[in-house]
């Protein structure tokens, strides 16, 4: 029977079993191997690795596990989970296709749930294939390396203000593309017709070419032709685990946390991209504040399992 089951093997999951591992806790981590950045050849705003490989933290982050005799990784799925406190049994799967692990069930005292999100871009042929390395999601990420380019920024409604955050950090040539019948709130069309942000309403048609050379085709006829693209694109968990288990969710699909990372189920602690606490509109999701977010709901949780294993309860 593991201690802690950590569902998701990203910078927050990894993270955690670090130091639940340090603790000498009996850990399993599974991963799908999909994570979200994989697109991305750059990470930025993780001190000491800034512009490093995210494929490489991931990778150096299991190398370091390894030394951690308490710690095991497998490659593959949670498909399902329930139980309570000191009891929670879930099961797993080798991958989509399945494996010699597919139905295989095993127990833990407490689950943490890594797993993070997946993007989901404009239905917009070329846009997905281009997501991270020449459309991109995050000004925090990316925005460094576009600065004084044209640029493009994909979106409508309150998503629209995007274009006037770009145009005032990185650029004096920014297109707001709406893809439609522009449905922005005032407040926000006000700011971009005050930042000088002209707005095309042309449904697009596809987008073209590759970093600094691409073209947004669009319904009419029309090109438009940019060096890079913004798109801050609909997010949706990558587990249903905590539907299953009865976590409490945010508005967005996250899973709501407190400030120790507990969930609403006990025994059921979440950190990373996918978990966030209810007073924070929306998750930072960047590589740095999902390792935070990692450590911090693991050291809480170490304190519970600790509590929990006194001979005499504590007031």
């Amino acid at each position: 029977m593991y201690e802690v089951i950590v569902v998701g093997g990203g910078p927050a999951g990894l993270s955690a079993a670090l130091v639940l591992g340090r603790q000498r806790r009996r850990v399993l981590v599974v991963d799908a191997g999909r994570p979200r950045n994989a697109p991305a050849a750059e990470m930025h705003m993780y001190l000491g690795r800034d512009g490093g490989s995210p494929a490489r933290l991931l990778a150096d982050g299991r190398a370091e596990l390894a030394a951690y005799p308490t710690v095991e990784f497998r490659q593959g799925r949670v498909t399902s989970a329930e139980g309570e406190p000191g009891r929670f049994t879930v099961t797993l799967t080798d991958g989509e296709t399945g494996g010699e692990a597919d139905g295989e069930r095993v127990e833990t005292s407490r689950l943490m749930l890594t797993s993070g999100l997946t993007d989901q871009p404009a239905d917009v042929p070329g846009l997905a294939e281009r997501w991270g390395r020449s459309v991109f999601h995050c000004p925090f990420c990316h925005g460094y390396e576009t600065n004084g380019k044209v640029l493009a920024v994909i979106g409508n409604g309150p998503d629209a203000m995007l274009a006037a955050y770009v145009a005032d950090r990185y650029s004096d040539d920014v297109v707001l593309c709406t893809n439609g019948p522009a449905a922005m709130p005032e407040p926000v069309a006000a700011v971009l017709k005050a930042r000088g942000v002209p707005v095309k309403e042309t449904p697009l048609t596809g987008v073209d070419g590759d970093l600094d050379a691409l073209i947004l085709r669009f319904a009419d006829g029309t090109t438009l032709a940019r060096e890079a693209v913004y798109h801050r694109a609909p997010t949706r968990p990558n587990t249903g685990l905590a539907v299953q288990l009865g976590c409490e969710l945010l508005p967005d699909g996250c899973v709501e946390v407190d400030e120790y990372g507990r969930t609403s189920v006990a025994g059921v602690y979440a950190a990373g991209d996918a978990a966030h606490l209810k007073a924070v509109p929306d998750p930072v999701t960047l590589v740095g504040p999902s390792a935070a977010d990692g450590v911090r709901a693991a050291v809480w949780l170490e304190q519970e399992l600790f509590r929990a294993g006194l001979p005499v309860a504590l007031g």
